[in-house]
C-alpha cells in the first residue's frame, strides 16, 4: 500500500497497513535550540521561518506533493526600506504591508499599514490578481501534471498563496478592518468575496481540469483561542455563497476531500462549512478541550476529516505527560479512521530535542497498530 492509497482509505475510514505520518514543521528558533541540543546538521532541515518536514526521512515522515499554484500578488510588491536606525527598520514588504521590526528579527514585527484602506485600493490591488498571468502555474506544468497522475503520495492543491475569503480580505486590509468591513461597507465586503471567489475559480480552472487532486485545501486563518473573528450569521451571509461556489466545482473535477485550515477554535463555524462542502479541518489547535479531536469526532462523526490535534505544549513537559496525549487519543480515532494526528501548529523552541524523538518514535508505533 503507498501513500497516496494510505491517505485515501483513511479519509473513506476504511482499513490501512498503517496510518500516514505527517508533521506540520518547527519555528526557526526550535532548530536553533535543537541543533544547540545535539540534533545532527544533516538532516534535511533547513533555516527557514517555517520548516517542515514534508518527506523528511531523517525523521519518518511521508510525502505530500503540491500542485503549486500561485494564487498570490502577481506582481508582487517590490520590498522597499523607509526607516533604517540600526536597531529598527521599517519595510514596506513584498505583500504590500509596512511593518516595523527588530534589524535582528528577535520578536514579531509590528503591523503598521496594509495595501488595502478603500475602494481605490482595492481596484488597484485587483490588478495584481490576474488570472490568466503565465506565471500562476509552474513553468513545467505538463511535467507537474504526469507526476501528480503518476504520484504514490498524496497530491494537495492549490498551492502558493493559498487561499480564504476573510485571510484574504485581512492579507489586504488588516485584521481589526477586515472584521469591521462588513458592518461599515456591507457592499464593498459582499464584492471583495465574489472578487476571491472568480479569481480562484478562473485560476483553477486548467489545474482542476488537467491535474489528479487529492485534497485541496483553504487557508483561512479566522479563528481565536476563543472562537472566530467573524460571526457563522456573517459567514453565511458574506462567505458562504462563494465557498459552495468554489467548493462545488471542485467536486466536480473530481476533488472531494476539501480541508479548512485555522487555528484557534473555529468550531462554531463548522457546521456553516460543512454545510458549504468543506469536509475537513486542521490543525484543531488545542485552545480549548472543545476543539480535541476526539470532542470533535464525537460531536461531527464521519462527516468531518481531522488533521492534527496533538497539543504541541505537552511536549515541552515529559515523556509520561507525551504517552498521556498520545494514548487519549490516538487509539480510538485511528482505529476508526478519518484522522491523521500532527501537533496542532509548529513545534515550539521549548521543546526539548528528546521529547520530539520519543514523540515521533510512540506515534509511529502507533500509527502501525502496535501501541
Amino acid at each position: 500500500m503507498n501513500g497516496r492509497e494510505r491517505f485515501q482509505r483513511v479519509l473513506r475510514y476504511q482499513p490501512v497497513d498503517r496510518v500516514p505520518n505527517f508533521e506540520v514543521g518547527v519555528m526557526r528558533e526550535t532548530l536553533t535550540a535543537w541543533l544547540a541540543q545535539g540534533m545532527p546538521k544533516n538532516t534535511g532541515i533547513t533555516r527557514k521561518s517555517i520548516i517542515t518536514f514534508n518527506g523528511n526521512d531523517f525523521f519518518g515522515q511521508d510525502r505530500q506533493m503540491c500542485l503549486g499554484v500561485n494564487l498570490g500578488l502577481i506582481p508582487r510588491f517590490s520590498r522597499r526600506i523607509l526607516q533604517d536606525d540600526g536597531r529598527l527598520i521599517t519595510v514596506r514588504t513584498p505583500s504590500g504591508i509596512v511593518v516595523r521590526a527588530m534589524r535582528d528579527n528577535s520578536c514579531m514585527p509590528q503591523y503598521l499599514t496594509w495595501p488595502v484602506r478603500n475602494r481605490q485600493d482595492f481596484e488597484s490591488i485587483r490588478k495584481r490578481h490576474n488570472p490568466l498571468s503565465p506565471k500562476r502555474y509552474p513553468s513545467d506544468w505538463p511535467d507537474v501534471v504526469a507526476k501528480a497522475a503518476a504520484a504514490d503520495c498524496p497530491v494537495w492543491g492549490p498551492g502558493v498563496g493559498s487561499i480564504g475569503f476573510f485571510s484574504r480580505i485581512r492579507d489586504w486590509m488588516g485584521t481589526e478592518n477586515a472584521c469591521t468591513i462588513f458592518y461599515d461597507d456591507p457592499a464593498l465586503a459582499h464584492e471583495m468575496c465574489g472578487f476571491i471567489a472568480d479569481f480562484a475559480l478562473e485560476t483553477l480552472k486548467k489545474a482542476l481540469a488537467e491535474a489528479r487532486m487529492d485534497y485541496f485545501s483553504w487557508w483561512e486563518d479566522f479563528s481565536f483561542k476563543t472562537g472566530p473573528l467573524i460571526s457563522p450569521a456573517t459567514f453565511k451571509e458574506f462567505l458562504a455563497p462563494h465557498y459552495r461556489r468554489v467548493n462545488d466545482a471542485l467536486r466536480r473535477a473530481g476533488v472531494n476531500n476539501i480541508l479548512l485550515d485555522t487555528d484557534g477554535d473555529p468550531r462554531v463555524m463548522l457546521r456553516p462549512l460543512l454545510d458549504v462542502g468543506v469536509n475537513g479541518t486542521c490543525p484543531m489547535e488545542q485552545c480549548n478541550p472543545s476543539m480535541s479531536p476526539v470532542a470533535l469526532r464525537r460531536e461531527f462523526g464521519r462527516e468531518l476529516w481531522l488533521l492534527g490535534g496533538i497539543d504541541k505544549r505537552i511536549l515541552a513537559l515529559d515523556r509520561k505527560a507525551i504517552d498521556r496525549e498520545l494514548e487519549s487519543k490516538l487509539p480510538p480515532l485511528l482505529a476508526e479512521g478519518g484522522y491523521i494526528p500532527t501537533l496542532d501548529h509548529l513545534a515550539q523552541p521549548e521543546i526539548p530535542y528528546a521529547n520530539w524523538l520519543y514523540y515521533l518514535e510512540r506515534k509511529k508505533r502507533l500509527l502501525e497498530g502496535k501501541g
